[in-house]
């Protein structure tokens, strides 16, 4: 029964802080029209997407439709952060050839959610664990391992360079939250929440930033009074 509670309370717990780091990131792309912002952004939008379902899983309503927009879903998030931090690396080759990767791969995943037979399983805690089929957990992998990597490396770079300690908390998150759809595949979604929880708190120590939000309202006073 408590772990009924957990899951409904923290995927509520969990939206609302999606929410707020996603609108965060989202004014600071306007304010600063910094690419890297717009793709992380949407990559946190698409996490809001994800969380949203979940809602409806832990609250018993799921159905085939719901299951293969999830597994897009968590494949786009990850994605979209990755093209993010791509942005970070200064040639032109390699990201052309992440984007040319990302389009391929995604309309692999498209292809196989679109037309492989699908089954589902209903454990006991209200999660509707789908398989679309095999292949679909191969093009979904196919996107989330590369990107999760890039998030890796080039957060891991960036620390090297600057020292700044919100790269070693974004490099956390992420792996926890990659973690996270691990646990959901492999049928083990109680700790689906606990991952999702521990990471987007992670996420939050490294792209949230009250210094910023403090600079940003400073700002607005600074040109209402002109």
């Amino acid at each position: 029964m408590m772990q009924f509670f957990f899951v409904k309370f923290s995927t509520i717990l969990i939206l609302l802080l999606t929410v707020v780091l996603s609108a965060f990131l989202t004014r600071e792309f306007l304010r600063k029209r910094f690419r890297a912002l717009l793709y992380w952004s949407i990559g946190m939008w698409f996490f809001v997407i994800g969380v949203l379902i979940e809602v409806f899983f832990a609250f018993g309503f799921y159905n085939m439709a719901l299951a293969n927009s999830y597994m897009l879903v968590v494949a786009l998030l990850v994605e979209f952060l990755a093209l993010g931090s791509i942005q970070l690396v200064k040639s032109i080759k390699i990201r052309s050839l992440y984007y040319l990767f990302c389009a391929a791969s995604t309309l692999l995943l498209l292809y196989t959610i679109a037309t492989a037979p699908a089954t589902t399983i209903i454990n006991p805690y209200r999660i509707a664990i789908t398989f679309t089929s095999v292949w679909v957990a191969v093009s979904s992998s196919l996107i989330t391992f590369p990107a999760a990597v890039i998030l890796v490396i080039v957060a891991a770079l960036t620390y090297a360079r600057t020292k700044n300690a919100k790269m070693l908390s974004i490099i956390a998150g992420v792996v926890i939250v990659s973690i996270a759809g691990t646990l959901y595949i492999a049928a083990i979604p109680v700790f689906l929440y606990y991952s999702e929880f521990v990471g987007i708190v992670l996420l939050w120590f490294g792209f949230f930033s009250f210094k910023m939000l403090k600079s940003a309202s400073n700002e607005r006073k600074h040109n209402k009074n002109r």
